[in-house]
């Protein structure tokens, strides 16, 4: 059995989508676990959620992940597969290394499009429906040391109304997260 940890800046509601699948559902279970929620933002909702769900947390600073602090602890706690759920800021390199195409991302657009520094939450939203486009949807990809980028495993789409705005467009970028994102994980799992 795999032993998963998410990395996440904010409120964590993939994370706690991704949890209660691995954690408390049969089939997903028999493949991994999520183990360990890790946040660089002291006031992440993540990290209530971990809590509530009896998942260990902890909370760094950007200088404790360059320094390998967070390398340790994913050693200490045998980690496999790392997902990001929200995280924003840069994996070293030294953990893209020790965890090649072993690190999964979720982007709210169709990466190529919409993606790099910056690109994430809202910012994509808006910089989507300026550009007048008629659909977005979420890309689930392999981290590599670059923003946004990396093999993508899986995309799905949605359509965008002329009366949507970058709030109601969230809402259906969200929709898609939580149908799909657990799904894709364990899929990945198994193949590996």
């Amino acid at each position: 059995m795999k032993r998963i940890a998410i990395f996440v800046s904010g409120s964590g509601t993939n994370a706690e989508n991704i949890i209660r699948h691995f954690n408390y559902d049969k089939e997903y279970g028999s493949y991994a676990k999520v183990e360990l929620v890790l946040s660089n933002r002291p006031d992440a909702y993540a990290i209530t959620r971990a809590c509530r769900l009896e998942v260990p947390s902890f909370v760094f600073t950007a200088d404790m992940l360059k320094s390998g602090t967070v390398s340790e602890i994913l050693g200490l706690y045998k980690i496999d597969i790392i997902i990001l759920a929200g995280f924003l800021l840069k994996i070293p390199d030294r953990i893209i290394s020790d965890f090649e195409n072993r690190i999964i991302n979720i982007h709210p657009a169709l990466l190529p499009a919409y993606g790099g520094k910056g690109m994430y939450g809202h910012h994509v939203h808006e910089a989507v429906i300026r550009a007048g486009e008629k659909e977005s949807g979420i890309t689930v990809h392999l981290a590599n040391g670059k923003y946004d980028d990396g093999t993508i495993l899986f995309q799905a789409k949605c359509n965008i109304a002329e009366h949507d705005d970058a709030e109601s467009l969230a809402g259906k970028i969200h929709e898609l997260e939580q149908r799909y994102f657990p799904e894709v994980i364990l899929n990945y799992i198994k193949g590996i």
